[in-house]
């Protein structure tokens, strides 16, 4: 005998509610709506839609404080941003980096759980001096909606506007200095027998940081290098099938999920050699520590089948560190702490 006793999550996000779209905090708040409601056994209501035994927000802004505020013991937030994070992001950043570590600690200190979507967040918050409990779990990546196939390769080309046999090396971000952008745009400057696209808006507008540079480098880089803007995450599957090879070259990173996206679509992914990665992942990845090694590994990618099969098999173990059901069972254990239900979960499985 089963009895189906269920939980309510609400979980939040600022991105939804004022419409923000393009950035990763947003692509893992829909996945983690995605994830938590697809067996049935969990209820979900997003923002304001109703009350729930738990919280979960994804962003730290007025609103989070006020939602939360009818939450008190029961909430939970997932810390995407660190003070850190600024550098790179916005202008001026230094001036502001006080505020920044005062407002953060605010954040963090007003939930009853964070979870540290990595050992660096970790570390940052812990840093702060925040007394809050402190969880580690990954980022959730479904991964099966990457996948690609012919008919999505076919549709991401036209949309990036490459030809049938031109080998592409997509980056995806937002276009501020912090992600690298000025430097893919170098890379790919000496390497014009591949083209080059970035995908990826400004969600901070004229306050990124380099905006002026950065608009400058676009608008001289080779004809082969083309920023192609934000994209709905629906069509996101369509780009990432275009390429052949995916590159980030972000400067400083929490838990991101674009090159897991681009690794579970089947290409390989290089990273930037930077000490975030080396605590986060479990498994080998491609790197490189500058521009040189960056181009040094795409040539070899591109001229070299068994390097660029063996590119392939790191993306396949890399992704497995991302399995949704044991991500699943680590947020229903948090918000099965905050809300109380042990005894009843406890009874579900005596009466199974």
């Amino acid at each position: 005998m089963r009895i189906a006793i269920d939980m309510k999550i609400n979980i939040c996000s600022e991105t939804k509610l004022f419409g923000i779209k393009g950035e990763g905090v947003s692509t893992s708040f829909s996945d983690c709506v995605k994830l938590i409601s697809e067996t049935g056994d969990v209820d979900v209501v997003i923002n304001s839609q109703g009350m729930g035994d738990v919280m979960h927000s994804h962003t730290y802004g007025p609103y989070y404080f006020w939602r939360g505020l009818k939450y008190r013991g029961k909430l939970v937030y997932t810390a995407h941003v660190i003070p850190e994070t600024a550098k790179g992001t916005f202008p001026a950043w230094k001036l502001l980096m006080p505020f920044f570590k005062w407002y953060l600690k605010k954040v963090y200190s007003f939930a009853d759980i964070c979870i540290a979507i990595s050992p660096m967040v970790e570390k940052a918050i812990r840093d702060l001096k925040v007394k809050t409990e402190i969880v580690r779990i990954d980022n959730p990546v479904l991964l099966e909606q990457w996948k690609r196939s012919p008919d999505l390769r076919s549709r991401g080309r036209e949309i990036l506007g490459l030809e049938q046999n031109a080998f592409c090396v997509l980056s995806v971000g937002q276009v501020q200095t912090r992600k690298g952008c000025e430097d893919f745009i170098k890379i790919g400057s000496q390497c014009l027998n591949a083209q080059f696209r970035w995908v990826g808006g400004r969600p901070f507008g004229a306050f990124t940081h380099g905006l002026l540079r950065i608009n400058a480098a676009i608008e001289n880089a080779t004809p082969n290098v083309k920023f192609m803007g934000m994209y709905s995450h629906e069509d996101m599957a369509c780009i990432y099938a275009a390429a052949d090879l995916f590159i980030f070259p972000s400067f400083t990173e929490n838990c991101p999920l674009a090159p897991i996206e681009a690794a579970a679509s089947g290409m390989p992914v290089i990273f930037r050699d930077i000490p975030e990665y080396k605590l986060l992942y479990t498994n080998p990845y491609l790197k490189a520590a500058n521009n040189t090694e960056f181009l040094a590994l795409i040539n070899e990618m591109m001229s070299n089948s068994e390097a660029y099969s063996k590119g392939l098999e790191i993306s396949k173990k890399l992704i497995t560190q991302f399995d949704k059901k044991e991500i699943r069972k680590k947020l229903l254990d948090v918000y099965k702490t905050l809300a109380n239900d042990e005894l009843i979960y406890e009874l579900k499985e005596i009466l199974k």
